[in-house]
């Protein structure tokens, strides 16, 4: 393996709606200047593009995303492929939150290479890092129903107590995500039961290393404990 792909790696954090995917995400790139690959963003941002406004397939697609279901795995898989391969070729380590939702974007089928797969031949299996947020679904319903986003900076907020209605950080107007509704959030637990949690059961069987960590601590304490595994 060349020197290249040793001082590379990509990290990939499971877990459930609310479990702080991507807040660990961001910390841990911030930390180990990583690309944070935050997948649900990336699908929001590609669905609400007004360019795309008469695109049949992507209307469907933002109805899917919207009812909290998963979007269509081949199409998921295709549009996150393209952007990893991009920036594996800049030489970019990745940390994904949100990516792959299902066993069929992880691993493929049938001659299709799935996400995991793919990174293993990007960056070598020994540098593909897996962390599992692991939180109670009462947890999820509660933190999605309370959590608030950044309209400018989009960080996201969660403060049950005091309800912000500026962001701390740059000062923006604070608003709920569209799809955190306690119908929706149920939804997205659902398909997350039935199509993701599987993805760790299989990726446990094939090799890969998965780490499991309790979600519900401060997210510095979740982070410290994840920092240990690189050092």
């Amino acid at each position: 393996m060349s020197k290249t792909n040793i001082d590379r790696m990509a990290v990939v954090f499971y877990g459930p709606p609310g479990s702080g995917k991507g807040t660990q995400a961001q910390l841990l790139a911030d930390t180990l200047h990583l690309f944070h690959f935050d997948t649900g963003s990336l699908l929001r941002n590609i669905l609400n593009d007004p360019k795309y406004k008469d695109d049949e397939n992507i209307h469907r697609e933002r109805e899917l995303n919207e009812s909290g279901k998963l979007n269509t795995p081949s199409w998921v898989l295709d549009v996150v492929t393209k952007q990893v391969d991009d920036l594996a070729k800049l030489g970019q380590s990745i940390v994904f939150s949100g990516s792959p939702r299902n066993v069929f974007e992880a691993f493929g089928e049938e001659g299709r290479v799935g996400l995991l797969d793919f990174l293993v031949e990007k960056y070598g299996k020994e540098h593909v890092h897996i962390f599992y947020l692991q939180i109670p679904d009462e947890t999820t319903v509660q933190r999605n129903t309370h959590r608030t986003i950044c309209s400018v900076c989009k960080k996201p907020l969660l403060d049950m107590e005091h309800k912000p209605t500026t962001c701390p950080f740059c000062g923006g107007a604070v608003e709920h995500r569209v799809d955190d509704t306690t119908e929706v959030i149920k939804q997205r637990l659902k398909e997350y039961h039935e199509r993701t949690e599987p993805v760790i059961a299989e990726s446990v069987k094939r090799g890969y290393k998965v780490i499991k960590l309790d979600g519900t601590p401060a997210p510095y304490k979740i982070h410290e404990a994840i920092m240990t595994h690189f050092k």
